[in-house]
């Protein structure tokens, strides 16, 4: 149990402020929180499942930089779909079903190759059992995930939803310069 523990406390710590979590408040704005959290709970539970079962081989087996120029571009991406969103005057219709979990999926995927979170898990897992760290880091990265969904949610009730969809495109644009640029 410490092991579980140590690991939920450790990487939750670690999204604090993180992108996985700006990403969860920004795709709450636009889907569904139960899709966001299917799709970023589905994402960081095969994520850590890969960090604790294959450690720093992940390292070489996957270029950090392809890796890094892809989540940019893609975030880049999502940021010019929600400006156009807003630029058209659409309502806020949220997305629902397999596609909006699979985009929100995607996204965690790329994000989250490489990251700090994805690293602790690795390096924890070489000195505990791989599942019992497995088990931690993904519950630590999910609570982290549902309290940035809630508070994406909260903007809704106070914030017009343009303002919202242009902050959203705002902080998309800035994660996918930001990942272009590290």
């Amino acid at each position: 149990m410490h092991a579980v523990l140590l690991s939920a406390v450790l990487v939750f710590i670690a999204e604090l402020g993180d992108k996985s979590q700006l990403m969860s408040m920004t795709f709450a704005t636009r889907y569904r929180a139960r899709t966001v959290i299917t799709g970023a709970g589905i994402a960081c539970t095969l994520t850590n499942l890969v960090s604790a079962l294959v450690g720093n081989a992940i390292g070489d087996a996957l270029p950090e930089q392809a890796v890094r120029i892809a989540g940019g571009v893609l975030f880049l991406v999502f940021a010019a779909w929600t400006l156009r969103h807003v630029a058209a005057g659409e309502p806020k219709q949220p997305a629902t079903g397999g596609a909006a979990v699979f985009v929100v999926g995607v996204a965690f995927l790329l994000s989250e190759l490489g990251d700090k979170t994805m690293l602790a898990t690795m390096t924890l897992s070489t000195q505990h059992h791989w599942m019992l760290i497995w088990i931690g880091s993904t519950a630590g990265m999910l609570i982290s995930i549902v309290l940035a969904v809630f508070v994406g949610r909260a903007l809704l009730q106070v914030l017009p939803i343009k303002a919202v969809h242009v902050v959203s495109a705002a902080l998309f644009a800035a994660v996918g310069i930001w990942m272009l640029v590290s």
